[in-house]
């Protein structure tokens, strides 16, 4: 069973930056494409980023790109978004998520494991 622990939420203002962690389980990481996701009260979870140490690729929502950055230190098992110039639509509980087959996928539904989220919160 992989583990995923997110850190780093908090509340600041629009414009400010905020960095979030994701602590995964050892080799997670190198092995499994990673991922981060948003949710707000009733809507649907929504990708912002993915990362895949196999392709040496990132991917971003149209939202978040030039905005958000994903990096990942793997020697420390941890999964990073930098997150620039927020705004109070990215107020959200954000989740680190990892996936067996699937790396780089913007689909939820192609992710495996899950951290239990981290708030963030954007006032104006």
């Amino acid at each position: 069973q992989v583990q995923l622990v997110e850190s780093g939420g908090g509340l600041v203002q629009a414009g400010e930056s905020l960095r979030l962690s994701c602590t995964a389980s050892e080799r997670t990481v190198r092995r499994y494409g990673m991922g981060w996701f948003r949710q707000t009260p009733g809507k649907e979870r929504e990708f912002v980023a993915a990362l895949s140490r196999y392709e040496d690729s990132t991917y971003y929502a149209d939202s978040v790109k030039d905005r958000f950055t994903i990096s990942a230190d793997s020697a420390k098992n941890t999964v990073f978004l930098q997150m620039n110039s927020l705004k109070p639509a990215d107020t959200a509980v954000y989740y680190c998520a990892a996936s067996i087959y699937y790396p780089g996928s913007y689909n939820p539904v192609r992710y495996d494991y899950w951290g239990r989220g981290t708030q963030v919160t954007v006032s104006s």
